[in-house]
């Protein structure tokens, strides 16, 4: 069985992985390390989930130590691009570590916070700059740093960032860093102008493709539930989130995921949020809280669909069935990753029948739409429980304290007045309603 200590790694590196348990690669990393650590370009194509943070991780570390060049103020010696902040943050926890152990060190660059740390971390001097386009494009502009340096180019979830319409920025940036330098391109598709990103930026790249990136993968299980309506699909999502283990829900809108969040933590299911609404401090506040598992609730927008990386994740909810095919793929990808399996749940209304039957067929699923009701023994099997739908009451006193620590939470004179309502014989509104990113990355072949 291949290791890493096979690939010649550093010592430090090697035993920096064996104390996360890290000690076989994954497919994308035994193909692609030869390759990236003799400075080849490469194009890693693969799902999400496959491990490619560490296999562009790996070779940044140990080439720049390699190197014996030291890190100078304002210019970074390797760049990695990636589409959202969330992902910064995780591939910086994979990578840290590791350069931390080499004597190089990292930074991250994003928008939605100060820029002055950012700021004072490029002016004294870092090897590696962990950024999304946007705000490095910014720092840019204000001559604070230039990329006349880099020796090494990552763009990590390239089909994401088209998606996310960067790729202008993207090649801005790229123009920017030395034509010599190594590049190396990871994404699950080609589209969107990706192909011209490798065209344009990679020279005579070395491709290794480990799985099909279009179709889900085998351990992951679908499951279309058939409601008959709005408060049928209510009580079906309160009783999905309902289960033991980690889970996050989908929703169309930031609205629906703030709202959804709120009805689960009054009803005690402590749940948070994750949206373009929040600001970072938020938002990494409600991812913490999701990883560590003090809450096993997430409730997001697509923001989420490629921006998270945490272990087991049993059950992925799409409250609103996604626009497009593509998004239903990323979504789903928070569960089933490394070799885990898990489950996925589609809550379809009669009207959304015929958009479903478009969207499985372009996904390559194969997931017969299942007529359920409130307590059916198909969702409490999904659930991981036998006893029948209970309409979900307040929550307890240590409950509505995590409740409150969480954004969006409902006060207790919310709580109050819901109970009010029940007294009242009024309902609360349906989930749903209105709708139409350490090497904690990788432990024990789970979460790369």
């Amino acid at each position: 069985m291949t290791t890493f200590a096979d690939f010649g790694l550093p010592a430090p590196i090697v035993r920096t992985l064996a104390d996360q348990s890290i000690t076989t690669p994954f497919p994308i990393q035994s193909a692609s390390l030869p390759d990236s650590l003799a400075g080849t370009d490469v194009l890693g194509r693969g799902r999400t989930g496959s491990g490619k943070t560490l296999a562009f991780s790996l070779p940044v570390v140990t080439r720049l130590a390699a190197s014996g060049r030291r890190a100078r103020a304002k210019a970074p010696r390797a760049l990695v691009l990636c589409p959202t902040r969330e992902l910064a943050n995780q591939i910086d926890a994979t990578m840290k570590p590791l350069a931390q152990i080499m004597g190089l060190r990292t930074t991250t660059v994003f928008g939605g916070v100060a820029q002055s740390r950012q700021v004072a971390a490029l002016d004294a001097g870092v090897d590696v700059v962990i950024a999304c386009p946007g705000r490095l494009e910014d720092l840019l502009g204000q001559r604070h740093l230039t990329l006349d340096h880099v020796e090494i180019t990552v763009l990590d979830e390239a089909d994401h960032m088209a998606d996310l319409g960067f790729l202008p920025g993207v090649k801005r940036i790229m123009d920017r860093t030395p034509r010599t330098g190594q590049r190396l391109l990871f994404s699950a598709t080609l589209d969107n102008g990706v192909d011209v990103l490798v065209q344009r930026y990679l020279k005579k790249p070395v491709t290794h493709s480990v799985d099909e990136a279009a179709a889900p993968p085998p351990q992951m299980t679908h499951h279309i539930l058939a409601v008959a309506d709005v408060e049928a699909k209510r009580r079906i999502v309160h009783e999905l989130a309902g289960g033991t283990g980690r889970r996050v829900l989908f929703t169309r809108t930031k609205h629906q995921a703030k709202k959804l969040a709120k009805q689960l933590t009054g009803a005690g299911v402590p749940a948070v949020d994750l949206h373009g609404n929040l600001g970072q401090g938020a938002r990494e506040r409600n991812l913490a809280a999701f990883s560590s598992g003090d809450v096993k609730v997430l409730v997001a927008t697509d923001i989420a669909a490629r921006g998270i990386h945490v272990d087991d994740v049993e059950l992925v909810v799409h409250v609103d069935p996604p626009a497009e095919h593509k998004a239903y793929l990323h979504r789903s990808g928070r569960t089933a990753r490394a070799g885990s399996g898990g489950d996925v749940v589609t809550v379809m209304l009669p009207e959304q029948r015929g958009d479903m039957r478009d969207l499985t067929r372009k996904a390559r699923i194969s997931a017969t739409p299942q007529p359920v009701a409130p307590g059916d023994a198909t969702v409490m099997a999904l659930v991981g429980k036998v006893a029948a739908y209970v309409e979900p009451t307040p929550a307890t006193p240590p409950q509505r304290k995590l409740a409150s620590a969480a954004p969006g939470a409902p006060s207790s004179g919310s709580a109050q007045r819901r109970r009010r309502r029940r007294r009242g014989g009024s309902g609360q509104g349906s989930a749903g309603r209105g709708g139409n990113a350490r090497p904690a990355e990788q432990r024990t072949a789970r979460g790369r």
